[in-house]
């Protein structure tokens, strides 16, 4: 089969041929139609430090995606055969202590599909059973590809209550624009989006922010109280990982307000606990992944009522063999969302 595959240990990816993936009997196997190119697939591409101790070529990469289901194990009966699926990219080892209680999605056993093992960017994918979601008719096959990037992005605004509440989301990648319909959806009163780069404060627009704020040129903590009778904003979702963008989001927060944090950065970030955090009675909670499985059923739901449309976020649509045009329009802040036609 066709797959975009990590080599070897340098820089760059290329379309090969390999072997189709054998599935075990609590697995199945997916015809992969869409797939969305993520900005970690841009590390893997750069080789850089991250990449370097974590990946191991050659690898397929890939981890967002949907397609249709063509075999599935002798231990499967959830799943049929000619169904349109996503799936929950994370394999957590579902008996730990975390696994048991409701949080496997901080399993510290988690391996990632297109990271840790071979991923779908490729003509086909194995995947458990038990990751599986149904993709209802009503949401396009490009939107369900993009189930894993949205559901972070549910998971970050929907941490906390949002509605009726003031809603800032530091900056505007494709998960933050996700953030910005999202809070928009879920009945923000006013969404800020905060964000410096122009065309993806339009597309913030686009997606339903009140206010977009280029920090570069405006002094945000000043505008977000003015929007916010002087308080600051109730709820902010952190999604750069700069650490401006981080010093932003504590900084423009209100006392007892939420501040959650998907965005990662480089490195250690100095933060004033004392000033920014503990004397304004914080709530700052850290976003991994989407919640197994409350989040995918949130945002599958969301979808098919229509009361979200990711369209806008999507920029660029490409055959398998022009990923790295792709890649190429990432690198350069022209692509929101790459999405891949893999068949």
């Amino acid at each position: 089969m066709r797959a975009i595959v990590k080599q070897e240990a340098a820089p760059g990816l290329a379309v090969a041929d390999v072997a189709q993936p054998a599935i075990r009997s609590d697995q199945v196997l997916i015809r992969v139609r869409k797939a969305g190119i993520c900005g970690t697939d841009l590390h893997i591409y750069d080789w850089d430090d991250w990449s370097q101790s974590r990946i191991r070529p050659p690898l397929v990469l890939g981890h967002e995606f949907m397609g249709e289901v063509v075999k599935v194990g002798t231990l499967v009966d959830n799943v049929k055969i000619g169904q349109r699926v996503s799936a929950e990219g994370h394999m957590v080892c579902g008996h730990c202590e975390l696994c048991r209680t409701g949080k496997s999605h901080v399993c510290r056993e988690t391996s990632i599909i297109g990271v840790d093992r071979d991923g779908a960017f490729a003509e086909f994918v194995s995947i458990p059973a038990s990751n599986i979601i149904p993709i209802p008719p009503s949401i396009s096959d490009d939107h369900a590809a993009l189930f894993d990037p949205l559901g972070n992005a549910f998971h970050t605004v929907l941490h906390t209550e949002v509605a009726g509440r003031i809603v800032a989301v530091i900056g505007c990648g494709p998960i933050g624009l996700f953030a910005v319909g999202i809070a928009r959806a879920a009945g923000a009163s006013t969404v800020i989006a905060v964000e410096p780069t122009p065309n993806r404060r339009a597309l913030a627009e686009r997606m339903g922010a009140h206010a977009c704020l280029d920090p570069t040129s405006s002094d945000v903590e000043a505008e977000i109280a003015e929007l916010s009778r002087g308080y600051g904003a109730d709820v902010v979702c952190e999604m750069s990982g700069h650490p401006s963008g981080i010093a932003t989001a504590f900084r423009v927060c209100r006392n007892g307000g939420h501040v959650q944090l998907l965005g990662l950065p480089k490195g250690p970030v100095e933060v004033n606990l004392a000033r920014d955090v503990i004397f304004k009675g914080l709530h700052v909670y850290g976003v991994v992944g989407r919640l197994m499985y409350d989040t995918w059923i949130e945002m599958r739901n969301f979808l098919a009522a229509g009361l979200l449309d990711i369209e806008p976020v999507i920029t660029h649509r490409l055959p398998l063999e022009r990923f790295e045009d792709g890649i190429a329009a990432m690198k350069a802040g022209e692509a929101a969302k790459v999405v891949l036609s893999i068949d």
